[in-house]
């Protein structure tokens, strides 16, 4: 999986000070990866709506935190508050609400995209094992 998600944030095509948000981050595999990116004062926002996988998302990229690289957040897309915050790049990945209703997804995230900002859904099945 992890080199799954490499690949994904590898097709972001980050640049050092992107401000990024990452909705459904998960144990913050992705997040890792990202924040290796941002090294010209970029910054990744991410949230999850499950309190147990922003701590271990927290716990994994301790040194993005400590470095004011990285923000974790519990929080959904649908009720998502991040006023004046702004982002380049915002990434989901098996985000249900980006398959379910693409639209709905694409209107909720809008508001946080600056000027020429890029949203990068991607829902792919899992890999089947045996």
């Amino acid at each position: 999986m992890s080199e799954r998600l490499r690949a994904i944030v590898e097709q972001l095509d980050l640049a050092p000070g992107d401000r990024v948000l990452e909705i459904g981050c998960g144990h913050g595999v992705a997040a890792t990866y990202i924040c290796e990116r941002l090294t010209g004062g970029g910054h990744l926002t991410a949230v999850d709506r499950s309190r147990k996988m922003i701590a271990a998302a927290r716990t994994r990229n301790a040194e993005h935190v400590a470095a004011g690289r990285a923000a974790f957040l519990v929080a959904e897309l649908e009720a998502l508050d991040l006023p004046d915050q702004r982002f380049d790049k915002v990434l989901a990945v098996r985000v249900g609400l980006f398959h379910r209703e693409p639209a709905r997804a694409r209107a909720l995230v809008e508001p946080y995209l600056a000027p020429g900002g890029v949203l990068h859904a991607v829902f792919d099945a899992p890999a089947r094992s045996g």
